[in-house]
């Protein structure tokens, strides 16, 4: 995993900005939660304009190496999903400070997210069992790892998702150079690279994945799947050949991508296979053209 600098943040804000007629019609709800030490976690919560109740949720996560970024980077992809009639619900997690916070914090963001969708269904219009987890980049990692890993005390509801959707995943961190900065040791590293910690009865999942990609390499995100698939669970990987990270073709920097680079075609068919996924396991029931 290489870090993801300013590029990155240069791209998400023109990708919000251009989103912004999107969101005059459709404005989150913020809600918190109150975590320890002081902590609040923040959600920016999207509903369907119409539609009938409960419906399925889908609870995202942004990328940025663990260490950049905010809620608002995943919104467009939380509007694409609410116009196919799910709550979506975007985290703001914890970034990681090379000091006292880590991706073990973010973990525990992600996990009270998902928990907090699950305690507030009734409220929300949302069915507790079809609740979805999805994320880009390091934030696939916090969505794979609410669902791979046993959470502490197990109290209910639970923090385990029904379903993944993730988009150019870091499922493979074991070894990372930066996550293992960032974890504090490659013991810790080890312990939360969800390739490692596959077994039986794990959620459906998708993973759309660029063949050339250098930050989140295809060889993770497909050993991921076949140990998915060898442990009985259901698991479908797309490799988009010829782009790197997040589907760019500028394949030379992809440390500080190129994303005027990105395919938009493949972006867009990724998107629509995502849908499909959802749809095939009856989280979107009235497919719209997105």
């Amino acid at each position: 995993m290489i870090r993801i600098r300013s590029a990155f943040v240069i791209w998400m804000f023109c990708l919000v900005t251009l989103s912004a007629h999107a969101a005059d019609r459709m404005p989150p709800k913020q809600h918190f939660i109150d975590m320890a030490q002081d902590q609040r976690l923040r959600l920016d919560v999207f509903e369907p304009q119409a539609g009938d109740a409960p419906r399925a949720a889908i609870v995202l996560f942004h990328g940025g190496g663990w260490s950049v970024g905010e809620a608002s980077w995943i919104h467009p992809t939380a509007r694409l999903l609410v116009e196919q009639g799910m709550v979506a619900v975007s985290v703001e997690y914890r970034l990681s400070d090379q000091k006292t916070v880590t991706p073990f914090d973010a973990v525990a963001d992600a996990r009270a997210a998902v928990r907090w969708v699950r305690a507030n269904a009734a409220a929300l219009g949302v069915d507790p069992a079809r609740v979805a987890a999805g994320g880009i980049s390091a934030g696939g990692h916090l969505a794979a790892a609410t669902a791979v890993f046993d959470e502490p005390g197990g109290a209910p509801p639970s923090a385990r998702p029904d379903l993944l959707v993730l988009w150019s995943p870091a499922v493979a961190v074991g070894t990372d150079g930066w996550f293992t900065r960032l974890s504090g040791g490659a013991a810790q590293a080890a312990a939360l690279s969800p390739d490692r910690h596959v077994r039986a009865g794990l959620p459906p999942t998708i993973l759309l994945q660029g063949a050339e990609d250098s930050v989140t390499p295809a060889a993770g995100a497909t050993r991921f799947c076949e140990r998915m698939r060898q442990a009985g669970n259901i698991c479908e990987l797309v490799v988009y050949p010829g782009v790197g990270h997040l589907f760019t073709r500028n394949l030379r920097q992809q440390e500080e991508p190129d994303y005027k680079a990105i395919d938009m075609e493949i972006d867009a068919d990724a998107d629509r296979r995502a849908i499909a996924f959802l749809q095939q396991h009856g989280f979107i029931t009235n497919l719209r053209a997105p």
